[in-house]
């Protein structure tokens, strides 16, 4: 087992450094949020005073930020100079491929190694530890990897070279925002149309409109597997997060001169909807704003 320091504890951050507690590594902590450290004590990992506390002499040290700006602060103000020659820096935060990459190339300077490995599956499933992990580095990098990541979740793939985990992460998730949104629309039309939510579920499940967001994240009530619209669209993965990877994404396209008019115009209305007070609701929940206000069409 190996000595991992972990920074960043918070809905995520916290399950996945519990999951790697309960492997047996020796798991030195650290977040801002007393809470959060007497959390990950409870679950068995060792709090410590500062990030780079949680670094020194760890063999691998793991970072889940909420935005890029954070991941290069607490690279260059705490592991590069906390963390021993050689170790792994991994960095499951979702930030935007230019900063991956950049801190990627700064370790790298520094004798150590990086890799971007962002996740899916939300807060449930880094409470399992049946994460996704998107990788991106060198494929050394990625075997050294692996086995940490394995024990927080259920796939570990590789995507390619520093970044490529980051532009994974936001291309799916573009795709899911997306999705959600036809899956919405449809489900609306096809109530104004006469037909009973479970009926057009059944039909459209085992047929050409089938996809996860109509078939394990049904954002109707009562529909399908149990999804947040069964909890009142509370927990899941909350609209502010999705808002903020449609904008990464959007951010990315425009850095690559894509065409993404359907992640463009889904990053609007998340925006709408996290403006009109519900950033915290399940992003299944925009069905709601589109019930009670149509989409109107574009110029």
């Amino acid at each position: 087992m190996a000595r991992i320091g972990f920074i960043g504890l918070g809905n995520m951050g916290g399950g996945m450094a519990a999951n790697l507690a309960k492997a047996g590594h020796d798991v030195r902590a650290y977040d801002l949020s007393t809470d959060a450290l007497n959390r990950a004590k409870a679950a068995g990992c060792l709090p410590t005073d500062s990030a780079a506390a949680a670094a020194d002499g760890a063999e691998a040290v793991v970072t889940m930020l909420p935005a890029g700006r954070h991941v290069a602060q607490v690279y260059e103000e705490a592991l590069f100079g906390a963390a021993p020659p050689g170790a792994l820096l991994i960095d499951c935060s979702t930030i935007d491929v230019a900063t991956a990459r950049k801190v990627a190339e700064a370790a790298a300077a520094k004798g150590l190694v990086a890799v971007d490995a962002p996740v899916s599956g939300g807060i449930a499933a880094a409470n399992a530890g049946t994460l996704t992990f998107m990788v991106g580095g060198a494929e050394a990098a990625f075997e050294r990897a692996e086995p940490i990541l394995s024990d927080m979740g259920k796939a570990v793939i590789h995507a390619g070279a520093n970044g490529a985990g980051q532009a994974a992460k936001i291309c799916n998730n573009m795709l899911l925002g997306a999705t959600m949104v036809a899956t919405c629309e449809a489900f609306l039309l096809a109530e104004k149309l006469g037909l009973a939510a479970d009926k057009f579920f059944d039909i459209a499940s085992v047929s050409s409109g089938q996809s996860w967001s109509m078939t394990s994240y049904c954002p109707v009530p009562g529909v399908g597997p149990e999804t947040p619209a069964d909890r009142d669209y509370q927990g899941g993965f909350a609209a502010a997060l999705m808002l903020k990877d449609l904008k990464l994404a959007q951010e990315a396209a425009l850095a690559a001169a894509a065409q993404t008019p359907m992640g463009a115009r889904a990053a609007e209305l998340y925006q709408a909807f996290a403006d009109a007070g519900h950033a915290n609701l399940d992003f299944s929940g925009i069905i709601r704003m589109l019930a009670e206000k149509p989409e109107p069409p574009l110029a």
